[in-house]
């Protein structure tokens, strides 16, 4: 901490070291700050004079926070608002229980973070799984899991679409973007190199509005990430790999490809004091 004299003259201000004494002495204190801390002060000199010297009053203005988020704001349409409230009736059909008291995504939130705080790593997966199920159109897994179904002609043709291939990996891609980005926020597909050819099998995830919502990893890996890839792997024979960035919170879906054994999303610790899981709700977020 220094400290300085201000120095009042009839048309001026200048600092003067201490003891230095000249005319109007007046004592001023400069603490010193962190720099991230520090706010701009701006001295503006009145062309009139304010009094005895002639001191032109001292505005004070913060500066703006570098690191400041602005959270996204969603417009939910229609049809966002039905697939966000029968997921939801899903949910709660899957634990017997009404557990939102809000609608809409807050509400669909709400209910994912009662399963995150009740119960643990494996039992929230496995509830969404099942919640997963009873969402999904029962007669596409139906078929999807019995080839033989009254070997009906459709029955055939529907699994030959399910079953891996550039045009079925292309359109869970295409699938996905259409009616998953009320879960996700905005998305699109993107090409990949896939045993060597191009194809249009991932879908990029600006920004996760799940993860957003929650900034929780916890939440993120076992009540998306790890259900999700189980689900469409095991009930729609379609390989899929999720995998999110946890610093901007973007994520890609890539179909056709397994998630690796040692999986570094899984790997990835909490956000701590940020997550918003952990202050709001009390859930228990490690993953």
């Amino acid at each position: 901490m220094e400290t300085y004299l201000l120095h009042i003259h009839h048309r001026s201000a200048s600092f003067l070291p201490f003891p230095q004494r000249h005319r109007i002495l007046l004592p001023l204190t400069i603490p010193s700050l962190p720099q991230r801390n520090l706010s701009a002060v701006v001295v503006t000199r009145s062309t009139n004079n304010t009094g005895a010297g002639g001191l032109a009053p001292v505005h004070a203005r913060p500066a703006p926070a570098s690191s400041e988020i602005k959270k996204t704001v969603y417009n939910d349409n229609w049809f966002n608002c039905l697939a966000i409230s029968y997921m939801s009736s899903s949910i709660q059909a899957t634990l017997g229980m009404k557990i939102m008291n809000t609608k809409g995504y807050e509400g669909f939130v709400e209910a994912a973070t009662f399963i995150s705080r009740t119960y643990g790593a494996m039992e929230q997966q496995q509830i969404v799984m099942e919640a997963l199920k009873k969402a999904f159109p029962w007669f596409i897994l139906f078929m999807a899991s019995s080839p033989n179904f009254l070997q009906f002609s459709l029955t055939i043709k529907i699994r030959s679409l399910i079953a891996p291939s550039k045009f079925s990996r292309e359109l869970f891609s295409r699938f996905t973007t259409i009616f998953f980005s009320w879960l996700v926020g905005p998305c699109e597909v993107r090409e990949s190199e896939f045993h060597g050819r191009k194809e249009n099998n991932v879908v990029y995830i600006h920004k996760c509005r799940f993860l957003e919502a929650t900034n929780c990893v916890g939440m993120c890996t076992n009540l998306c990430k790890l259900p999700s890839q189980k689900f469409i792997n095991k009930s729609l024979g379609m390989p899929t790999n999720m995998i999110p960035n946890f610093e901007d919170k973007s994520c890609e879906i890539i179909f056709g490809q397994l998630p690796p054994a040692d999986d570094p999303a899984l790997k990835q610790p909490c956000y701590h004091k940020s997550c918003i899981a952990k202050q709001i709700h009390g859930v228990d977020c490690s993953s």
